[in-house]
């Protein structure tokens, strides 16, 4: 006996409610979004069957394109005037809205002059995105995410002053080194070593931290040169190691040393040459058709096995409605516990309770007359930290040694900081952020200005609300499995219903698992 021949049986046997409870036995139904393949529909399953899919993001787009080919009736409703969500890179003349702010890019006209709002990377295992930047035409290209050139800053080690990252990281692992290698000759580590593996082990610390002949770090030419070895008796002087005290004093051992070796970082990771909303374009090559732009929706509500959506169109404030079989609902969690939705009860207290969760992620960028991190410090893509509230910034990997650039002034991602900069105007934010970036670059303030850059804070835009779902221990045990659930005929998609927050992929998997769920639900119904 087939599965399908099976589920007729069980179908008649007791109901639909019989035939889900089986398939979710088997493996069949909706589950929690993981690396996976994508869904397989058969050709024209769709037939006869309309979806309503609400927000034309990453998640939204793949999903109306799965179904689309198998024949879905498919209408994509999305209250922005642009697709792609937090998919958004902004160019010259774009125009940023905040809840309380406007804003117009002041980039000049060039391919290179682009700010990506959201994404900025795609990870070279994320294999679901980069399928479809192969599959719709995306040209890739290297970004170069961490730098040996860049700076480390902080306030309250090294007198303040930036400090290359190679020169932190080397020394770090110098001493190290040294301290394993101090411990196995005092036969601490006696128990756990034979001596084949004492010498050995020896020989490994003492080429990982570059230790002399005694095993002492005394410094290293991995962490750079004052005079760089040059032509004729020109050897070069390295720099003296930085006291170790001086390294335990700074910020960043406790996590932003490694931040790079992070399952989804890396030293170098992967961009759509013109910026990261060419996934957009070419997903809007295959669906833009089915997307209805403007159209706020205000209300969910259940009808018997299907489901109603009334919306209004925000460019003249007529309301309207739609009816279909199904809905797959790709709103961040903090947009849709705001919208009039017939949820059940522990659903929407599901709901409500993870949309607390975000994180209100703040960005700035700046168009730079001159590459000066090229001219003056050979930083060619990358990111330089500080403990001041930019973070971040981060130098463009692309359009390298041309006239001019965008830098991104500043990439937070901690709420405390967020508050403090998003209540300001974007101008002061700006500023401020200027002022931080001068402890990186004293020259800052010659070579960006106010003018020349724009600011996006996440909590503050419209219809996203934040920029990505953080779930804590407890929301992740208790709500996430339930929002994995359809509810009737609705489904829920997202970055926020997976296990890779905060990244496209992420979010093309949570599609896809809808998707499944949806198929399946149909399968269900058939075979009752």
């Amino acid at each position: 006996m087939n599965r399908r021949t099976l589920l007729k049986f069980v179908g008649r046997a007791g109901g639909a409610a019989a035939v889900l409870t089986t398939m979710n036995a088997m493996g069949l139904l909706h589950t929690q979004a993981t690396a996976n393949t994508r869904p397989n529909l058969i050709s024209q399953s769709g037939d006869g069957t309309r979806v309503v899919i609400l927000g034309a993001g990453i998640a939204g787009l793949t999903a109306a394109y799965e179904l689309s080919k198998a024949g879905y009736d498919c209408t994509v409703l999305e209250a922005r005037d642009r697709a792609g969500g937090r998919n958004w890179t902004i160019r010259g003349g774009d125009v940023i809205r905040e809840t309380d702010t406007q804003q117009t890019c002041p980039f000049e006209a060039d391919p290179h002059l682009y700010f990506n709002t959201g994404p900025a990377r795609l990870p070279h295992h994320h294999t679901n995105i980069l399928g479809y930047c192969k599959e719709l035409g995306v040209p890739l290209e290297v970004i170069v995410n961490d730098n040996r050139a860049a700076y480390f800053q902080d306030d309250a080690a090294f007198g303040g002053q930036p400090m290359l990252n190679r020169r932190i990281l080397n020394d770090s692992r110098g001493y190290i080194a040294e301290l394993l290698a101090k411990a196995i000759h005092n036969h601490a580590l006696e128990n756990d070593l034979t001596v084949e593996d004492k010498e050995r082990i020896l020989e490994f610390v003492s080429r990982f931290g570059d230790l002399d002949a005694d095993y002492l770090y005394k410094g290293s030419g991995r962490a750079g040169y004052t005079t760089p070895p040059g032509a004729a008796m020109v050897s070069g002087s390295k720099y003296d190691p930085i006291d170790l005290s001086e390294l335990l004093n700074s910020d960043f051992w406790r996590f932003k040393l490694n931040f790079a070796e992070g399952f989804n970082q890396a030293a170098t990771m992967l961009q759509p040459i013109g910026g990261m909303d060419q996934i957009v374009k070419a997903f809007e090559r295959q669906v833009g058709h089915l997307i209805q732009f403007n159209t706020e929706v205000t209300q969910i509500r259940k009808l018997g096995n299907g489901v109603r959506i009334v919306y209004t169109d925000r460019s003249n404030g007529a309301e309207s409605a739609v009816e279909a079989d199904f809905v797959i609902c790709t709103l961040p969690l903090s947009v849709l516990a705001g919208i009039d939705a017939d949820f059940s009860t522990d659903y929407k207290a599901a709901i409500d309770r993870a949309s607390k969760g975000y994180i209100n992620a703040v960005k700035h960028a700046f168009q730079a007359d001159r590459r000066f991190w090229e001219e003056d410090h050979q930083i060619y893509g990358g990111i330089s930290w500080t403990t001041r509230d930019i973070t971040q910034i981060w130098y463009p990997a692309n359009g390298f040694h041309g006239a001019k650039g965008v830098i991104v002034g500043a990439y937070i991602w901690d709420n405390e900081i967020a508050a403090r900069v998003d209540t300001l105007p974007p101008e002061e934010r700006l500023v401020k952020a200027i002022e931080d970036g001068s402890t990186i670059h004293p020259n800052y303030r010659d070579e960006v200005a106010p003018a020349q850059g724009c600011s996006v804070a996440w909590g503050k835009i419209p219809y996203s609300q934040g920029g990505w779902m953080e779930w804590d221990e407890a929301t992740r045990a208790d709500v996430y499995p339930i929002l994995n659930q359809p509810d009737g005929p609705i489904y829920l998609a997202g970055e926020h219903l997976s296990y890779l927050t905060g990244w496209q992929e992420g979010a093309v998997l949570s599609a896809h698992e809808a998707v499944r769920g949806l198929a399946a639900q149909i399968q269900s119904r058939q075979a009752s």
